[in-house]
């Protein structure tokens, strides 16, 4: 019989977080199931070394959940087992590494350390799924406003339809990967990819790969001077056709990552949005340009 400490957050998934939770209490019968309020919890990391050397720790929640807890560890291996039992909303992360959500607990330590950062608006913060630029920020942006309205699910597909054929207004944009610059108009989408999936399932970045030995990152650019042709293409992005599409998208893989947009746009992060962003930038504490910071964060 084994000890789980099972951290949750009440507020969750409209008011079920904890509901969601005690599914754990039948599929984990017969060991030991201590519960806490994860929003009780004001030092992650003195609460985890804390805790019983055999005892394990299950998150339950979704993207949102997790990248809170990569950031309150510092995306530094815990010491000890971490699981995430899914009961988020989108779930891309479960979804990316082929894991049900709410069937069972899933072991994540090899996905939680040396994560990339990204740095907006004065703010850096690691981040596990990936970035979201442009009409997918905008449908983020839109759905936090929807939701202080009606407690009914969002339809996100709908909202983006309704940015691609007028609420959405396309950008110019600068992507910098690795020193070398490319410039993009009529850009829809430039998010920057840890894993494949992001929106609540859409496979931005099909060749991505989360475990990457090089660690890099992919950077997705998708952009249309034809509303029609976008509004056609876009759904395709939720099985990872779109890349098929070389004349309206382009995939390009490194370590840092520099977009600038000609105007302020909403980014989300793992599904939270940040408004009024201009530019963006992402490392993975691998590329050329970091060497130096390398050594210094393995205190070479």
């Amino acid at each position: 019989m084994s000890t789980y400490y099972v951290l949750s957050n009440p507020k969750a998934d409209s008011g079920r977080g904890t509901e969601n939770a005690h599914k754990l209490d039948s599929i984990l019968s017969g060991h030991t199931l201590i519960y806490a309020d994860v929003t009780q919890i004001n030092d992650m990391k003195s609460y985890i070394s804390g805790l019983p050397a055999d005892a394990a720790v299950i998150l339950c929640g979704g993207d949102g959940t997790l990248n809170h807890f990569i950031n309150d560890i510092d995306s530094k291996d815990p010491g000890r087992d971490i699981y995430l039992f899914g009961t988020g909303t989108g779930n891309d992360f479960m979804k990316d590494i082929g894991h049900e959500p709410e069937t069972e607990p899933v072991l994540i330590n090899q996905y939680i350390v040396d994560l990339p950062t990204i740095t907006v608006n004065g703010m850096t913060r690691y981040f596990i799924n990936g970035i979201g630029y442009g009409i997918d920020g905008y449908c983020c942006e839109e759905g936090d406003r929807i939701r202080t309205k009606t407690d009914k699910p969002i339809n996100y597909t709908t909202i983006a339809v309704k940015g691609l054929l007028y609420a959405y207004k396309r950008v110019s944009a600068e992507v910098t990967v690795d020193g070398v610059t490319t410039k993009h108009t009529k850009v829809w989408l430039a998010p920057s990819m840890k894993g494949r999936f992001f929106g609540g399932g859409m496979m931005c970045a099909p060749t991505q790969k989360r475990l990457d030995p090089e660690h890099k990152v992919s950077v997705m650019i998708m952009r249309s001077v034809s509303k029609l042709k976008a509004l056609v293409v876009f759904p395709s992005i939720f099985k990872g056709n779109h890349i098929r599409h070389t004349e309206m998208v382009t995939i390009r893989q490194g370590h840092d990552v520099s977009v600038v947009f000609d105007k302020p746009t909403a980014l989300q992060i793992d599904g939270e949005t940040v408004l009024n962003v201009q530019e963006y930038t992402v490392t993975t504490r691998y590329g050329s340009t970091q060497k130096q910071e390398n050594k210094e964060y393995a205190g070479v």
